[in-house]
């Protein structure tokens, strides 16, 4: 059974390179990525809080959130 891995972004250029390198760096024969485009995607802000993301780019592999580098801290979004 895959695990399940969501890349959460805004867009910023620093999401879009941490999502070009990291994003595809996932195995996908493990995990089953999903990529959520924050600043386009609102609704799913609270999610995201739930999981632990502080900051964008962010992964949360199994339901932990790894801090990538700082794009825009979430708060920014809303």
């Amino acid at each position: 059974m895959k695990s399940k891995a969501i890349f959460y972004h805004a867009g910023c250029p620093v999401c879009i390179a941490a999502e070009q390198n990291l994003a595809s760096a996932i195995d996908p024969a493990r995990y089953e990525l999903e990529i959520v485009h924050l600043g386009d995607d609102r609704s799913r802000l609270e999610e995201a809080e739930e999981f632990g993301v502080k900051s964008v780019p962010a992964l949360v592999v199994d339901g932990a959130a790894f801090h990538i580098n700082f794009g825009a801290g979430i708060d920014a979004l809303r």
